[in-house]
C-alpha cells in the first residue's frame, strides 16, 4: 500500500522551499518547478495546495509575518514595566531581522510590486491589530507612570522601531562601503542595537 502523504507536513515543505526560492529570485524569477523539486514533491501538489504561484507567494508572506507576530506575542510585553516592554520589543525586532535576512528580501520584493499581495490579504491586517493595541496599552501605562510623554501614536512608534533596524540591515553592504567599516560584524551590530534602543526610549521620555 502506498504511504499516505501528510498534508500539513507537505504544505510546510512547500512553504519552506518557496520562501527560499522567492527570496533568491523574487516573485517574477521564481519557478514552481524548483520549489516542488526542493520540497521533494510533485509540481501538481503546489497547485493543489495553493492554487497558483501568486497565491503561494502570498502564503509565504503571511507565514513570515505570522512568525514575527508570534515571537512578539511570546514576549508578554503587557506584563512588563512600560520602558522594559518597549526595550524588549526593539531588541526582538532587531534580532529577528538579524536572524532572518530573507524577510527583508521578501518585503523589498513585495514593496517593489506595490504591496499587491499584502493588500489582498485579510489575515495580515488581522494579525497586526493586536500588536497596535498592545503598543497602545504600553504607551498609556508609560504615560500613567510618568515614564513616557503624551500624544505618541502607536503605529508611528512601531514604524520607527521597525524602520531603524530595517534600514540598517537592508543597507549594510552600502553603508559599510561608505563609512569604511564592517557593519555586519558582531560588535557593530551590538552597537547599532544599543543605539536604536537608546534613541527610541529617549524619544518617549517626558
Amino acid at each position: 500500500m502506498p504511504q499516505r502523504r501528510d498534508p500539513v507536513a507537505t504544505r510546510k515543505k512547500l512553504l519552506t522551499a518557496a520562501r527560499l526560492e522567492f527570496a533568491r529570485h523574487g516573485l517574477a524569477g521564481a519557478r514552481v518547478d524548483e520549489i516542488a523539486e526542493r520540497a521533494g514533491v510533485n509540481k501538481q501538489l503546489v497547485y493543489h495546495y495553493f492554487g497558483d504561484k501568486d497565491a503561494l507567494y502570498l502564503a509565504v508572506l503571511e507565514w513570515v509575518y505570522e512568525d514575527i507576530r508570534e515571537q512578539e506575542r511570546r514576549l508578554n510585553l503587557e506584563g512588563l514595566p512600560p520602558d522594559k516592554a518597549i526595550r524588549r520589543l526593539i531588541e526582538a525586532s532587531f534580532d529577528h531581522l538579524a536572524a532572518n535576512p530573507d524577510f527583508i528580501v521578501l518585503l523589498n520584493d513585495e514593496n517593489r510590486g506595490g504591496a499587491r499581495h499584502v493588500r489582498g490579504s485579510t489575515r495580515l491586517e488581522a494579525m497586526h491589530s493586536p500588536l497596535v493595541k498592545s503598543v497602545s496599552h504600553i504607551l498609556h501605562e508609560g504615560v500613567r507612570c510618568g515614564l513616557f510623554r503624551k500624544g505618541i501614536d502607536p503605529v508611528q512608534l512601531y514604524i520607527s522601531i521597525a524602520g531603524l533596524s530595517y534600514f540598517f540591515f537592508s543597507n549594510t553592504p552600502t553603508l559599510s562601503a561608505i563609512f569604511g567599516k564592517d557593519l555586519s560584524s558582531r560588535a557593530q551590530r551590538r552597537a547599532r542595537r544599543r543605539h536604536v534602543v537608546d534613541l527610541v526610549l529617549q524619544s518617549l521620555r517626558p
